[in-house]
């Protein structure tokens, strides 16, 4: 009897560790994922970091650990750099990815990052370099580039502006026509919204349609538009390689509470306040070992991004906002976005204006209407900052001071209304305390932009404000000068909100203006080659899924110069149509 007790209890500590053991490795597979078990090889070529007056940083990627990884730099290549390998945190693939093979539940995705810094430089003096990953068998090589300290005061420079990849079908083409259009470029400054899902690691690097972000930036993509029955394929333009990225974040760089099993766009979508996570989650936030790290995995973060690159860093926004001096530019680079909300006015629908009706009683669910991720409001820590940073000596003496933020203060696009301030919650019960709305108002005269930032601008002598997230190209000029463009249109515009095309808002509120630019602006007609309207009037703005725009800021002559291309005839020319000068 004792003996069969014994075998009993044997019997079941086996089955224990067997079901531990066998939970670990289903546990391992979820999240752990590798993809292209094809020929080894980089997910991205390199691309330049953080320039200084003496170094500048080399950064790339692998799907696979590898045991060395370094840079060869030199004439002959002959000097090498061993880069720095870490871990990518939070980066995942879903059942949403384009990815071959497709998982059919969410899997984290192992990728790992390379970083050297390549020291020391003189000022002026390209470099040739190339990345070496080594695996147990095998060098794999990147191209050859140039690479080079940054650049000196006076140095002519031309500098890409642009904004709101997020995958979109034109950008392939777009970025294959700067490169063709420009030849080199000197540095990028990308008003944010780099991809759609910061955490889908297949967007950055290896989207089956073949237009991640990464290979488009690297002119290895591979992504085909039909436009009027014709097939084209665009590679993109081998641009950051060589010319150093400058990025804010928009709403697309900032996840929403960290889930194990929801799809990647779920959790996107679902950012809380910072407030609001505090309440809903007290418990479980204050018994975290990291409280920080609890409660941004409640409300929202942006880790991927921020592992992603390497910018300046300011000591009280770290990479979110800073500062810093290019050639005779000097960028000041902001974090003013909001979550994007659905703007109908429909109560089963969680959007910019009310609750959705079925999540009344559950304010878990609630989106919070379009909430702000970090405050630009007078006072703030970031404004204060600002207030700090337009003193500082670098920015007095720039030659050209540009502002860039990914939220715009004027356009004609949909995304400015409603105005940007925090959302005042009102809830609405019955007489037996039952709820029957939950809507948001936003006052226009407490929108932080207009009411606060703009003043303290014009006040510092800012040449331009530089934004996206309207998906369009306009640009307009306050009457103290200052110029405002927004250059984003690459295959998802939602139209400009000109004469006839109202934008979807709350009727008879002053709170939302329908047409034109809600703070006051008139848009400024292209100065060369305007699009025509049906009556043959000029246009002032893009806002196409067939006509890609760019923008490049000529540091030699102090213009910003805007170009077209017309997808629907892949063997026309690119067309200038805008011109202005900063000075």
């Amino acid at each position: 009897m004792l003996n069969q007790k014994i075998k009993s209890h044997f019997l079941k500590l086996i089955l224990f560790f067997a079901s531990f053991f066998l939970i670990s490795l289903l546990t391992m597979n979820l999240y752990s994922f590798q993809s292209h078990p094809q020929s080894v090889q980089l997910l991205t070529e390199p691309f330049l970091q953080l320039p200084t007056e003496n170094s500048v940083n080399v950064v790339w990627f692998t799907a696979f650990e590898g045991r060395q990884h370094f840079v060869k730099c030199g004439d002959n290549l002959e000097k090498i750099t061993i880069a720095n390998t870490t871990l990518l945190t939070w980066t995942r693939e879903d059942q949403d990815s384009k990815i071959n093979p497709s998982p059919s539940i969410l899997r984290r995705r192992l990728i790992w990052r390379h970083e050297a810094k390549i020291m020391p430089l003189m000022q002026g003096i390209k470099v040739p370099y190339r990345v070496v990953s080594q695996n147990d068998t095998q060098d794999i090589k990147s191209d050859i580039y140039t690479l080079s300290a940054t650049p000196q005061a006076t140095t002519p420079l031309k500098i890409l502006l642009t904004s709101d990849h997020q995958l979109m079908p034109m950008v392939a083409a777009n970025l294959q026509k700067v490169s063709e259009t420009i030849g080199t470029i000197d540095g990028v400054f990308y008003a944010g919204d780099l991809v759609n899902i910061p955490d889908r690691a297949s967007e950055w690097f290896d989207d089956n349609r073949g237009g991640s972000f990464f290979p488009c930036f690297q002119g290895k993509a591979s992504y085909e538009l039909e436009k009027k029955g014709v097939k084209t394929r665009y590679k993109g333009g081998k641009i950051l390689q060589n010319a150093p990225l400058f990025s804010a974040i928009g709403n697309h760089e900032v996840m929403g509470k960290f889930s194990h099993e929801k799809r990647l766009n779920q959790q996107f979508e679902h950012a809380y306040p910072r407030s609001m996570a505090q309440e809903l989650y007290r418990e479980k936030i204050q018994n975290s070992l990291n409280l920080k790290e609890a409660l941004e995995n409640y409300s929202f973060n942006t880790n991927t991004y921020q592992e992603i690159f390497s910018f300046p860093m300011s000591e009280l926004g770290g990479k979110r906002y800073y500062a810093v001096t290019f050639g005779d530019v000097h960028l000041v680079v902001l974090y003013v976005t909001q979550i994007w909300r659905k703007p109908e006015q429909d109560n089963q629908i969680k959007g910019r204006y009310q609750e959705a009706q079925q999540d009344f009683n559950r304010p878990e669910n609630w989106g919070y209407g379009q909430h702000i991720f970090e405050s630009i409001a007078r006072g703030s820590p970031q404004y204060q900052w600002l207030e700090t940073e337009l003193e500082s000596s670098a920015y007095q003496q720039a030659k050209y001071k540009i502002i860039m933020l990914h939220h715009p203060p004027h356009t004609l696009g949909g995304n400015i209304v409603p105005p940007f301030t925090d959302p005042i919650q009102k809830i609405s019960n019955d007489q037996e305390g039952k709820i029957q709305a939950i809507t948001y108002n936003y006052p226009k005269e407490k929108d932080y932009i207009i009411r606060d930032l703009i003043p303290l601008l014009e006040s510092s002598q800012v040449n331009l404000v530089f934004f996206g997230h309207s998906h369009l190209w306009n640009r307009f000029q306050s009457s103290k000068g200052m110029h405002f463009l927004e250059t984003s249109n690459v295959g998802n515009s939602y139209g400009a909100h000109f004469k006839n095309n109202p934008r979807l808002v709350p009727p008879n509120n002053p709170n939302y203006i329908a047409i034109g630019d809600p703070n006051g602006l008139e848009p400024i007609i292209p100065s060369i080659a305007p699009l025509m309207d049906e009556n043959n009037q000029p246009l002032p703005y893009i806002a196409s899924n067939d006509i890609t725009v760019f923008s490049i800021l000529d540091t030699a002559t102090g213009r910003v110069s805007s170009y077209r291309f017309d997808t629907r005839y892949p063997d026309s020319e690119v067309i200038k149509f805008d011109e202005f000068s900063l000075t």
